[in-house]
């Protein structure tokens, strides 16, 4: 144990090098401090002691949002919020995933902009638990894990990754099919 460890009182786990984030604020807080008596005096002049106590409530609130304004995040968040190249848009709330797919299979641009990459994004993700392949690195190693069957070949293009996304005309055509995008969701299951 080291000799600062040992000479420390118990509970203080402090690492000696680390500077304190109070430092150097003194005179901010001793401002903020004579602002707030001064205003409570100045209330309880006025109102009384209500005016008191509405200028400590204030204050807690205002010290309160200024704190959690100036609170360091914790990590997850600030990962979540980091996107990668191969992000998919989260689709969140019921009604906002019914309508995704509804236009989906009314619509191929839709389709393509919206369902796609949360589809492929879940395809990546099976494939990398279950098998530990990589859908955008080794993508005929994928292929020959997610088609099994003929019909399985048929819903590869649906997800493909390298397959070009329809143009011109071909953006115009309806959607996926219901019955293919339930076959393909129950094989993203069963992978």
């Amino acid at each position: 144990m080291s000799r600062w460890r040992a000479n420390s009182p118990p509970g203080n786990t402090r690492d000696p090098g680390q500077v304190s984030l109070w430092r150097g604020t003194r005179p901010e807080l001793t401002i903020a401090a004579i602002a707030v008596a001064a205003t409570a005096i100045a209330g309880g002049v006025l109102a009384g002691w209500p005016g008191v106590a509405v200028v400590a409530i204030a204050t807690a609130a205002l010290a309160m949002v200024v704190l959690r304004g100036l609170a360091p995040r914790s990590a997850a968040p600030s990962v979540r919020r980091s996107r990668d190249r191969q992000v998919a848009r989260v689709i969140a709330g019921y009604s906002q995933r019914r309508f995704i797919v509804s236009t989906s299979v009314s619509s191929q641009a839709f389709y393509e902009a919206d369902l796609r990459p949360v589809l492929e994004h879940l395809l990546a993700a099976r494939l990398a638990e279950n098998h530990g392949i990589n859908l955008y690195t080794d993508p005929a190693a994928a292929r020959a894990a997610f088609c099994r069957s003929r019909g399985d070949a048929a819903l590869w293009r649906w997800i493909d990754p390298a397959q070009p996304p329809a143009e011109g005309r071909d953006a115009q055509r309806s959607g996926i099919p219901r019955r293919t995008l339930a076959r393909l969701i129950n094989r993203l299951e069963h992978l």
